[in-house]
């Protein structure tokens, strides 16, 4: 006797999981869908926004270094924590550019499917009517003494007054009837999103290939240009500094004109300006009104003044008509501080230098200099002379404005004189030197500005509100019919249905079509029976 034994069957083996390759492929595609999503578009967009705030209520380093500077005085134990997460340098942090490279592909990714599909909807027909038109959100029945082809021929005849785009089909429960209109609605908003997407890139642009540079002209004073002439200046990543346009402006004269109540009212400065070695010309520019030239544009940002001076020294060399700006202190008298250094003594080891403040029209109360009106009516000066050390050779970066403070302390400059002048009057230093206060002269701050991105940002401004108009304006409305035999077989039952996007209260609109198309289905079935009438 043979016993066989069957042997259980060996469990099939586990199915294998997804290779690394598939999963990562997996990951990609989860998170590019995410980052595409219109919601995550918003809210990186509110990221942005919200990412400019520092940026507009700290001082930035790439317009002004030194109130960065006065805020590291003022805040020694903030700033440093405020600097680490690069709040002085907000738009060219590495935080700022991920939000916007993010904000970016989301765009790309929203916005180019979105218009392929829209194009695709603008060449193709209306869709078919739908089986149940009354349950649409508007609907009404017609009955018609017509047969089905005029009845819809009557239809057709409305909707093409109204611009609708319409379609004849013979469905499966009889003859129908498509027609839409308000493409443009939804073309708006793709022209938003696309002109959104190509400010960005204008902007981006405007950074990346822009530059901009200030600069302080004293009246005669000629300027060219080139990074090294500007007091500050900033620059985009692919900016060369070769290929920029070689513009030479001289500033002749400056006016400032003031309202009664002693407020600004204008600026202009005529200047002279052309490309270096060639023939100058003669504009005018203010404020608002800059000059433009191959790509550049020069502004009129501020002004100021410049007290000149006359130095004699006791060998009999002189220095004569050498000035210097002085910054205004207070905007509304224009009381200015500024500094004159001179290295180079004839005779001397020593160097020579002049801190004060000057006031268009001085009025001295107390001993001590003040403006009373920012127009130069009675000019004056207030002078502290300095001699010894300026350390302009130090190698250590000094304000041009002002005397460095540590020299002073360390004794290195000893103060050997002071005054009040005015206009033809002087004073003498113990050793002979001899300084006059000769007259003053009007500065202007220009700030040289070059954007590639500007014109495209407009163009791009302009398609966004006019894209945001189509979005608001325009509504997108389908409508459909179906003429059916009567329930006698006699007459015809006309149905209609509409679908509108982009509007609450559809029903007036609905019922002024309807109406039009019962009282056209009227006169047609009389004509037909009267046809002499």
């Amino acid at each position: 006797m043979t016993t066989t034994v069957e042997r259980p069957a060996a469990a099939p083996p586990p199915p294998s999981g997804p290779s690394p390759a598939s999963r990562v492929g997996t990951t990609l595609l989860r998170w590019w869908r995410s980052l595409t999503a219109m919601r995550t578009a918003l809210v990186l967009l509110f990221l942005l926004a919200v990412a400019s705030v520092p940026g507009s209520l700290l001082p930035q380093r790439s317009l002004s270094q030194s109130q960065v500077t006065r805020y590291f005085a003022d805040h020694p134990d903030l700033a440093p924590v405020l600097d680490r997460f690069y709040l002085f340098d907000v738009f060219s942090s590495p935080w700022f550019a991920a939000i916007y490279l993010l904000l970016f592909l989301s765009l790309i990714g929203c916005v180019v499917p979105r218009a392929v599909e829209h194009a695709r909807a603008v060449f193709a027909a209306p869709p078919p009517a739908p089986r149940h038109l009354h349950r649409l959100p508007d609907h009404r029945s017609l009955d018609s003494g017509l047969d089905g082809t005029a009845t819809l021929d009557v239809v057709e005849e409305e909707l093409r007054v109204r611009r609708f785009r319409v379609v004849r089909r013979e469905g499966r429960y009889g003859p129908e009837l498509s027609a839409e209109k308000g493409l443009l609605k939804e073309t708006g908003n793709v022209v938003f999103h696309l002109a959104l997407l190509a400010l960005l890139l204008g902007l981006a642009g405007g950074k990346l290939w822009g530059y901009e540079g200030s600069i302080l002209v004293t009246e005669g004073d000629r300027f060219c240009n080139t990074f090294q002439q500007y007091d500050n200046y900033s620059s985009g990543a692919l900016v060369d500094a070769g290929e920029m346009s070689p513009l030479c402006v001289t500033l002749d004269d400056f006016k400032a004109e003031y309202e009664e109540n002693l407020t600004a009212a204008s600026f202009t400065a005529d200047i002279q300006y052309g490309l270096a070695g060639s023939a100058s010309r003669g504009t005018t520019i203010g404020v608002n009104s800059p000059l433009r030239f191959d790509g550049d544009r020069v502004y009129v940002t501020g002004h100021g003044y410049a007290p000149v001076f006359s130095v004699t020294f006791p060998n009999g060399d002189s220095f004569t008509d050498i000035s210097a700006p002085f910054l205004p202190a207070e905007t509304q008298t224009m009381s200015s501080e500024g500094a004159l250094k001179l290295p180079d003594v004839p005779g001397s080891d020593e160097q020579l230098a002049l801190q004060g403040l000057f006031a268009p029209t001085g009025s001295v109360q107390g001993g001590v200099l003040t403006s009373v009106d920012p127009r130069p009516l009675d000019p004056q000066v207030a002078v502290f002379v300095y001699e010894g050390y300026l350390g302009l050779d130090s190698g250590l970066p000094q304000n041009v404005y002002s005397l460095d403070q540590t020299q002073i302390d360390r004794g290195n400059l000893t103060r050997v004189g002071e005054a009040n002048l005015k206009v033809g009057e002087s004073t003498t230093l113990a050793d002979g030197t001899v300084i006059t206060f000769s007259g003053v002269k009007q500065f202007a701050a220009m700030q040289v500005s070059h954007d590639p991105g500007q014109v495209w940002v407009l163009v791009s401004a302009i398609a966004i509100l006019v894209g945001l108009l189509g979005m608001l304006l325009l509504r997108r409305e389908r409508v459909f019919a179906r003429a059916t035999a009567g329930p006698d077989g006699a007459g015809t039952v006309l149905v209609v249905g509409a679908l509108t996007r982009g509007s609450a209260d559809t029903a007036p609109r609905f019922t002024a079509l309807t109406d039009d198309v019962a009282a056209a289905l009227t006169r047609r079935a009389r004509t037909e029976e009267n046809p002499r009438t």
